[in-house]
């Protein structure tokens, strides 16, 4: 066991599908409340946002960290579980663990904000900290399991989680069509490592599939480009949007996102920021930098939407000074 990769730890048997998502979905329909989906006018044109910043911890990442769990065998939830995040599935990961009585240990950054280190503690979590520069939190983490046992939760690259993301797009179709609209034929989804992404894919086989970085940390745009997996080039590369600082996609992750014909958006920093600006003005909601990056795409002008086109508001969890400083700008 000693020699084998973080992928490895990930049941090579088990694929994320469809049914999985709408599985996924209906456990999720099951214990949290629907998030809003909000029609939002840019440039004259009605986008469906939505708000995944309303959940209880503030993010998407409730949906696949609970999936993952609730399905774990008697003997796998006694034996605890490791997951690796950059603050918003470590949260996920933690609610879910107190809520089923399961031991959690998360693998997280030095320099993740306080506030997401401070929510993860404050739900019961074990925090193991790395350097996001010089280490590589998977290695971290099969080092843990190595160690203590237990079960891998991965933040993106897992057939749960990936399943358990997709429920946003299952519970946006239905919101849609309650409001007579088929279901989404243009999907903009804030990326990171595309668990998000991959869930929406299977999930809403019929629509675009469009994936949003922040500059800097645009593996998947320029994976899905060239074909292959590639890393990202700089991993102290500052950005805002450190809800999508991942070092680089998974095999199971790229392998949907291929399949599927998604194509990657890179936005800049001011765009995000405008798109954050926007939100708190139009929709009064509090995004997280890393959780505007979809919004930034179409205010940006950088993705052309339809009246059919959703939007993932996907985190809320910012810390306030740094909200008030953009907000203010």
């Amino acid at each position: 066991m000693t020699q084998q990769s973080p992928e490895a730890l990930i049941d090579p048997d088990r694929a994320p599908t469809l049914a999985g998502v709408e599985r996924a979905a209906a456990k999720v329909a099951a214990l949290l409340p629907q998030t809003p989906l909000l029609p939002l006018e840019v440039d004259g044109q009605t986008v469906w946002c939505k708000a995944e910043c309303l959940q209880p911890i503030g993010s998407f990442k409730i949906r696949g960290g609970w999936h993952r769990m609730s399905d774990l065998t008697p003997e796998e939830a006694a034996a605890g579980v490791v997951g690796v995040s950059s603050g918003n599935h470590a949260q996920g990961v933690a609610w879910a663990a107190k809520r089923l009585g399961i031991r959690a240990t998360i693998v997280m950054p030095s320099n993740a904000p306080a506030m997401k280190l401070a929510a993860t503690r404050r739900l019961g979590a074990e925090v193991v900290l790395y350097d996001r520069v010089t280490e590589s939190r998977d290695v971290v983490a099969a080092k843990l399991l190595r160690e203590r046992g237990g079960t891998l939760v991965h933040a993106y690259g897992d057939p749960w989680i990936i399943e358990g993301q997709g429920s946003v797009g299952i519970e946006a179709k239905a919101q849609m069509q309650a409001r007579g609209i088929d279901g989404p034929d243009k999907v903009i989804a804030c990326c990171g490592g595309g668990g998000l992404s991959a869930g929406l894919a299977l999930a809403l086989p019929d629509a675009e599939i469009v994936a949003v970085e922040p500059e800097g940390w645009d593996d998947v745009t320029r994976s899905l480009a060239a074909g292959e997996i590639l890393s990202v080039e700089d991993l102290a590369y500052p950005t805002e949007c450190d809800a999508l600082q991942t070092p680089q996609t998974w095999p199971i992750n790229f392998a949907v996102l291929e399949a599927r014909g998604v194509r990657g958006v890179v936005v800049t920093r001011s765009e995000v920021r405008d798109a954050v600006r926007l939100a708190f003005e139009r929709l009064h909601l509090v995004v997280e930098p890393g959780g505007a990056a979809a919004l930034a795409a179409v205010v940006a002008g950088k993705v052309a939407v339809t009246d059919a086109t959703l939007v993932t508001l996907s985190g809320g969890n910012v810390d306030p000074l740094k909200f008030a400083e953009i907000i203010t700008e």
